[in-house]
Formats: structure tokens, C-alpha cells, sequence
């Protein structure tokens, strides 16, 4: 694996590749990008396409790449994965994108139409699709206020209270206490840091997507909407539904929750071998 920088306004982006570029099968580079996480959420992934080239990146402002005051919409991050695109040879590529990077993806298809071949957007939260929108955006601004007024341990409970809901938010949900961070084996004292990225209130500007079929429907890029089966009805789960629906498409299922891809250290260990295999058989698929 090779690291690499690009400098930008305010700092720099980090990437990682691994094979040789151009890769030597002629398959196009693999990207696999998140939101807020980096490029080390895919450790376990990654290594189970050894036969590819794969190419992954810390979105500014999270792990290595260090910009300041970073944005975090869709759109200035569809910009940056368009500048590690062009550096390591340009489009079009396939992209895994997960969550926010899912979000990403989306807008990174309607910006720069040959950058992609197959975009495989896993649980997008595109809140705006959903039908309990506005609980769904209260939910995310309690785990933000959580963070806030509490700090990290207290937040990451409540973000994962509440993103483990399975179906529409109501008032009913929202009122429920905060949990005992301790359930989750999060810490229980305030470190006073407050700038998780995650809970800082990033996740406003990340999922917050202008979703417009037409434009998604026009892409040049072969779209597929995905979803865990853990966590089909969950509110990532749920927003991916929808835009498969509106689209017109097919919702394809992959094997355990929102970070299925996540080995034992991920703190929330998925399945990264049965994923791998989807991945592989969907963008086998849908690459021809």
C-alpha cells in the first residue's frame, strides 16, 4: 500500500493505494469512500480484493487529512474524491460508497459524469427522502446536542440509540431517555473534546442532498442501491429504499448492518468476507 498526498486549499487529502497503477488486469481502480469515516474503516475490506486496485481516502477534516475549516457537504466532498479520481488516472472508476460516502457518491455522478462506471451507494441517509424527515433530522441534532452538552461517550450513545430504530420516528421516539453510555461500553466521563466528527454536528451538512431523479436517473454512471440486511429498516436502510424506489431500481440487500464491512476491531464487527463477495458479484454485474 502506497500513501499519497494532494494539497488544497487549507491543507491536504490523504490516500492509500494498493496495486499497481494503472492496474495491470485493466479493470478500473476500486474506490471506497466513507463519511465521516477514513480510509481505516475499510481495513478489512480492502484486502479482500487483492486482484483489483483499490483505492481509499480520509474526507478532509477526518483521520490524516487535515484541512481547515472544513466543509462537509456532499458536494465539496464529490470535488475531492474528484481530485483523488484525476490523480490516480482519471475516470471513469467503480466506487463502493458507504454512508455519507454514499451521499458523496451521489453527488460525485452528477458533478462529474465520467468519473464513475458503477457507483454501489450503501445506505445513503438522504434524510429529505424520508416520510418522518423532520423527526429524522431531530434525532440527529439530539445526538449532536448529546455530544455537546455531554461529550463523546453520552453522544455516540444516543446517536446509537436512535440510528438502531427500526422503522418511521415519531414524537414517542425522540422522548425516550439517553442511554448509560456504559451499555455500549463507551466511556462514561466528559473528556471535554468536542470535535468528533460524527457528532459534532457534521452529519447536517453531509445529509444534507438535494435528492432530484431526474439528474440521478440521467447519470452516465450504473447506480445500485444498497442496503444491510441488519439494518434494512433503519433509517440508512430506509433513505436507500427510497431513492431505489424513486429511481425505479432494485434495492440490493448485502450481508450484515450499516458497516458490514467492519472486522472485530471496527467495535461493531460485521461480516467483510460474505460483503466482499456481494460487492464483487454486484459490481461484476452491473460492470459489463
Amino acid at each position: 500500500m502506497e500513501t499519497h498526498e494532494i494539497e488544497v486549499a487549507g491543507g491536504k487529502l490523504v490516500y492509500d493505494v494498493r496495486g499497481p497503477l494503472p492496474p495491470a488486469d485493466g479493470r478500473p481502480p476500486l474506490l471506497m469512500i466513507g463519511h465521516p469515516m477514513g480510509a481505516s474503516g475499510f481495513a478489512d475490506l480492502a484486502p479482500h480484493f487483492s486482484d483489483r486496485t483499490v483505492v481509499t481516502y480520509d474526507p478532509r477534516g477526518c483521520e490524516r487529512s487535515e484541512v481547515g475549516d472544513a466543509e462537509h457537504n456532499p458536494f465539496t466532498n464529490a470535488e475531492d474524491v474528484h481530485l483523488v479520481i484525476e490523480a490516480t488516472g482519471g475516470g471513469p472508476v467503480d466506487i463502493l460508497g458507504s454512508s455519507g460516502g454514499a451521499i458523496t457518491g451521489l453527488a460525485l455522478i452528477t458533478q462529474h459524469p465520467d468519473d464513475v462506471a458503477v457507483l454501489v451507494a450503501h445506505e445513503p441517509p438522504v434524510l429529505d427522502v424520508l416520510p418522518d424527515v423532520e423527526f429524522a433530522r431531530a434525532a440527529f441534532r439530539q445526538a449532536s446536542e448529546e455530544y455537546h452538552r455531554s461529550g463523546f461517550g453520552a453522544g455516540m450513545a444516543r446517536f446509537i440509540q436512535l440510528i438502531s430504530v427500526e422503522g418511521e420516528f415519531t414524537a414517542e421516539t425522540l422522548a425516550q431517555p439517553a442511554p448509560d453510555p456504559a451499555m455500549f461500553g463507551l466511556p462514561t466521563e466528559d473528556d471535554g473534546v468536542r470535535d468528533d466528527p460524527l457528532l459534532s454536528g457534521v452529519s447536517d451538512d453531509v445529509t444534507d442532498f438535494p435528492f432530484d431523479v431526474e439528474e440521478l436517473s440521467a447519470a452516465r454512471a450504473r447506480l445500485v442501491l444498497a442496503a444491510g440486511e441488519e439494518s434494512r429498516n433503519q433509517i440508512p436502510g430506509r433513505a436507500a429504499a427510497e431513492i431505489a424506489k424513486a429511481l425505479g431500481t432494485q434495492l440490493v440487500i448485502f450481508p450484515s448492518h450499516h458497516g458490514g464491512f467492519g472486522g472485530g476491531d471496527s467495535g461493531y464487527p460485521g461480516k467483510p468476507e460474505e460483503f466482499a463477495a456481494r460487492l464483487r458479484e454486484v459490481l461484476d454485474a452491473h460492470g459489463q
